[in-house]
C-alpha cells in the first residue's frame, strides 16, 4: 500500500466489519482491517477463511490478493475510520461499551484532523455523541469541525450478508450535514440502496427499533403458543388459520431467539427508557422463557423412560448458518444437564460450541428422542427409517415445525411439534368449586 495514508481503517473484523472492509477494498480503496485477535488477522491475510457466509471467502481473497486489504492488530492513520466492534450485554442487561471505548481510544492515537469516524456497532441511543464525540473532544478534536462523525448501522441477515450490505438502504446518521454527506459518499462506493440521511440519535434508535420489532412479534407467537397449551389446542393450527385473515401475519413460534442482534438490541432501548419500554422488556422475557418451555415439554414426553437420551439436532441460532451466538440451544442444553437428561449434539455447520459436536449417526445411537432446535436444510433430507433403526425409542420433537410429520410417522416415529405436544400435554384450568369447568 506504500507510504500514502490509508483510505479506510476498519476496527473490528467480525461478521460485519470484515465484509465491509473487503467490499471497500474491491471498490478501489486501500483498507486496513484491525482486530485484537491475532488468529483472525493471520486467517484474513492468508485468505484461508473458515465460516459459512456465502461468497465472503472469495471476496476477501480478491481483496487481499489485490493488495488493497491487509489485516493487523493496531490501527493505522487513515482518512476514514469505521468502528464495527461487538457491544454485548453486560450486567443488568445494560450495554457493555468496553470495545467501543477501546476502539475510539486506539484510533485517536493515529487520527488526523479532517478524518471521518463512522460508528457501525449497535449501541444505546446517545452513544455517538456521548462516547465517540466526547472522547474526541477530550483529546482536543472538535466533532463536526476538526473531525466528521456519523452513525451508520449495519442491517444484514447472516447467510446473506454480502447481498444485504450491497442491496439494502443505508441509514446515515451524521452529527451534522457535512458528516452525513461524507459517510453517504463512502457507502455509495458499494451500496446500491438509498442513502437515507438523518441524525445520529435517530439512526441509533432505528437500528434498535428494527430488531425490537422482530423480537416483539416473535414474542407474540411464542406467548400465543403457551396460551394454547393452557387451553389444550394446537397453537400452530391456530396461527395457520389466523394467518388466513388478509391483515394478520403471525410469525412462527419456536424454542427462543438467538443471534447477536435480536436478543440483545431491545435491552438497549429498555436501558435508555425503562419506564416507557414496557412491551419491549416483556417481549424479551417471553422469548427468554421459551427454552424452559421446551425442556418442560420434552421432560413430560420422556416421562417413564429410564435414563433417557436425547439427540439434539441443530445448535445454530437460525437455519443454515454456522453462528451459535446467543442460541436458545445454549439455555436448553444447560437445563437438560441440570435435569440429568443425557444428550448428544449434532450440527452440520457449527464448529465452535461449548459442547461436543458429533456426527448425526453417532448422536442418534440409542437415543429416545430427536429434539430439533435448528431447521437446517440438511435435516429435512435425513431418512427417518435409517436413524430410527439405531434409536431405542422412535420419538421426535420438532420445535421449528420443519419436518414432514407424516413421513416420520410412517417410519414408526411419534412425531410432535411444540403445538401438537402442547395440546396433548395441556395444562388444564382448575375446576370450579361446583365441579364444572372454571
Amino acid at each position: 500500500m506504500g507510504s500514502k495514508m490509508t483510505d479506510v481503517c476498519v476496527l473490528g473484523l467480525g461478521y460485519v466489519g470484515l465484509p465491509t472492509a473487503a467490499l471497500l477494498a474491491v471498490s478501489g480503496l486501500n483498507v486496513v482491517g484491525v482486530d485484537t485477535n491475532e488468529a483472525v488477522v493471520r486467517e484474513i491475510n492468508s485468505g484461508d477463511l473458515s465460516g459459512h457466509e456465502a461468497g465472503l471467502r472469495t471476496l476477501v481473497q480478491a481483496a487481499v490478493g489485490s493488495g488493497r486489504l491487509a489485516a493487523t492488530t493496531t490501527p493505522q492513520a487513515a482518512e476514514t475510520f469505521i468502528i464495527a466492534v461487538p457491544t454485548p450485554l453486560g450486567r443488568d442487561n445494560r450495554a457493555d461499551l468496553t470495545h467501543v471505548r477501546a476502539a475510539v481510544e486506539a484510533l485517536i492515537s493515529v487520527l488526523k484532523p479532517g478524518a471521518l469516524v463512522v460508528l457501525e456497532s449497535t449501541v444505546p441511543p446517545g452513544t455517538t455523541e456521548g462516547v465517540v464525540c466526547a472522547a474526541l473532544a477530550n483529546n482536543g478534536l472538535r466533532p463536526g469541525k476538526d473531525v466528521h462523525v456519523a452513525y451508520c448501522p449495519e442491517r444484514v441477515l447472516p447467510g446473506h450478508i454480502l447481498a444485504e450490505l450491497t442491496e439494502n438502504d443505508r441509514v446515515i446518521g451524521g452529527i451534522d450535514a457535512a458528516s452525513g454527506q461524507r459517510a453517504a459518499h463512502l457507502y455509495a462506493r458499494f451500496a446500491q440502496g438509498d442513502m437515507v440521511m438523518t441524525s445520529a440519535s435517530v439512526a441509533e434508535l432505528v437500528k434498535l427499533a428494527e430488531n425490537s420489532y422482530r423480537d416483539v412479534n416473535i414474542a407474540f407467537a411464542n406467548e400465543l403458543l403457551t396460551v394454547c397449551q393452557r387451553l389444550g389446542v394446537d397453537g400452530l393450527e391456530v396461527i395457520r388459520l389466523a394467518n388466513r385473515h388478509p391483515r394478520v401475519s403471525i410469525l412462527q413460534p419456536g424454542p427462543g431467539v438467538g443471534g447477536h442482534c435480536i436478543p440483545v438490541d431491545p435491552w438497549f432501548i429498555v436501558e435508555a427508557a425503562p419506564a416507557e419500554a414496557q412491551l419491549i422488556a416483556t417481549a424479551r422475557r417471553v422469548n427468554k422463557s421459551m427454552p424452559a418451555f421446551v425442556v418442560q415439554a420434552l421432560a413430560r414426553l420422556l416421562h417413564g423412560i429410564r435414563d433417557p437420551k436425547v439427540s439434539i439436532w441443530g445448535v445454530a441460532y437460525k437455519a443454515d448458518v454456522d453462528d451459535a451466538r446467543e442460541s436458545p440451544a445454549l439455555d436448553i442444553l444447560a437445563l437438560l444437564k441440570k435435569a440429568g437428561i443425557r444428550f448428544a449434539v449434532t450440527d452440520p455447520l457449527v464448529k465452535r460450541f461449548p459442547y461436543p459436536i458429533e456426527a448425526l449417526s453417532a448422536s442418534v445411537q440409542d437415543a429416545d428422542c430427536i429434539l430439533i432446535l435448528t431447521d437446517h436444510r440438511d435435516f429435512r433430507l435425513v431418512d427417518p427409517e435409517t436413524v430410527g433403526g439405531v434409536m431405542r425409542t422412535r420419538m421426535v420433537l420438532d420445535t421449528r415445525d420443519s419436518l414432514d410429520r407424516s413421513r416420520w410417522s410412517s417410519a414408526g416415529f411419534t412425531a410432535h411439534t411444540l403445538g401438537s405436544l402442547a395440546a396433548a400435554q395441556a395444562v388444564r384450568p382448575p375446576a370450579s368449586e361446583d365441579g364444572g369447568a372454571s
